[in-house]
């Protein structure tokens, strides 16, 4: 079984995309979990949570960079790794009750299984080692999954999960650094950016396709009426207007910058598996936001209403801003400006009912989207302009 070269401009399997679906499931076990246990527990172990879904599908993606997933063996491994997905799917709501075990044997499973798939096709290959390290790092964090799945109390099964992430979390920053087997440089990863960045883009489309399909399927079963169409509206209005701010131009461009890349590693590590996720994770919590407001329009705002309806639009515009200065090493004013305005509406909100706060939310994220469509054609009008004075450059003269 050859290792795919990096960089070959390779694009998203029909089979990827059929492994996906697990996740799309796992997406909407967690936006339900998160709106029937709506405090800051809850909050806090759907996050643990969606790290976890999050690892599973990312480490995942890393593997079919570097494998063929049309390849009958890597085929076979993923089908492995569905089934073990979407166990771990089924188990979420009672992760932190009596089916913690079997999440986090599911979850081990995953992240064990396919590395020693890996390490063993890459036995002989340049990449081995690298894998090797990786497979020591998976399994000390899945030892600290499994112990604290067999812990009753939740608190302490939760700071145990907590420290499996950390070990998660560090070792890509680390090198997966193992004594005798040395660390990886993001040079080692030779990856296709395109691919990884296509990958991305796609989760972020089940994101928000969880966030669409909540919209429609909370106003189906209400009465049709101006307050219920109004935040049905909103929602819509909101979910586009992310959708803008992510896939107008910046995906696109941020693919290419990947793909050309001297060290597409180093961005695949930190733009793609890390600054990714707070952009899912208020995707996730917008969709709870929207189904609570679109259900009960008018009446008080509560705490927790507050904290999606506003927390949501906040992490996905922070992690949007951390992308692009990863890519393009540039935090623009927009963003932060708008980052400003939400937090500022948290001390306010509680005088609005569900529908205003969801309104002005949305107009807030629509501003935004519609600031890059702004700024982006004005770039592109000075760099048309800059090619023509390069194509001409005695036109000035003449004139």
């Amino acid at each position: 079984m050859r290792v795919r070269d990096g960089g070959q401009g390779g694009r998203v399997t029909f089979f990827e995309l059929f492994f996906d679906l697990v996740f799309v499931f796992a997406v909407t076990q967690l936006s339900h979990g998160l709106l029937q246990h709506l405090t800051w527990r809850g909050g806090f172990e759907t996050l643990i949570l969606l790290m976890a879904v999050w690892w599973a599908w990312m480490y995942t993606c890393w593997t079919t960079n570097w494998f063929d997933p049309d390849h009958p063996a890597v085929r076979i491994m993923l089908v492995g790794v569905m089934v073990a997905g979407l166990l771990m799917a089924a188990t979420l709501p009672g992760a932190f009750g009596s089916r913690g075990i079997w999440f986090a044997v599911m979850y081990a499973t995953i992240q064990v299984g396919r590395t020693i798939f890996v390490a063993w096709a890459t036995r002989r290959h340049s990449l081995g080692n690298n894998f090797q390290r990786v497979l020591t790092w998976l399994s000390a964090a899945s030892l600290l999954w499994i112990i604290g799945g067999l812990v009753d109390d939740p608190w302490k099964r939760a700071l145990l999960w907590v420290a499996a992430i950390g070990v998660e979390q560090l070792a890509p920053w680390c090198g997966f650094l193992v004594p005798g087997l040395g660390r990886s440089s993001t040079t080692d990863w030779d990856i296709d950016g395109g691919h990884l960045a296509e990958r991305c883009q796609l989760f972020v489309m089940i994101a928000l396709g969880e966030s669409v399909l909540v919209t429609g399927a909370t106003l189906s079963g209400l009465e049709v009426d101006a307050a219920h169409v109004a935040a049905f509206a909103s929602a819509f209005v909101g979910s586009v207007a992310l959708w803008w701010i992510y896939f107008d131009h910046t995906a696109e461009v941020a693919s290419e910058r990947i793909a050309e890349s001297d060290d597409p590693g180093r961005l695949g590590r930190s733009a793609y598996t890390f600054m990714h996720f707070p952009m899912v994770a208020g995707i996730i919590v917008g969709a709870v936001a929207d189904e609570m407001v679109i259900a009960h329009p008018s009446g008080h705002v509560s705490g927790g209403m507050v904290a999606v309806a506003l927390g949501g639009p906040l992490l996905f515009v922070a992690g949007h801003a951390l992308f692009k200065r990863a890519v393009f090493g540039t935090l623009t004013v927009a963003r932060v400006t708008t980052i400003v305005l939400l937090v500022a509406l948290v001390p306010v909100a509680g005088l609005l009912t569900p529908l205003l706060l969801s309104l002005t939310s949305t107009l807030i994220i629509s501003v935004l989207a519609l600031w890059d469509v702004r700024a982006y054609q004005r770039t592109r009008r000075e760099r048309e302009a800059a090619a023509l004075v390069l194509a001409e450059p005695d036109a000035p003269a003449r004139a």
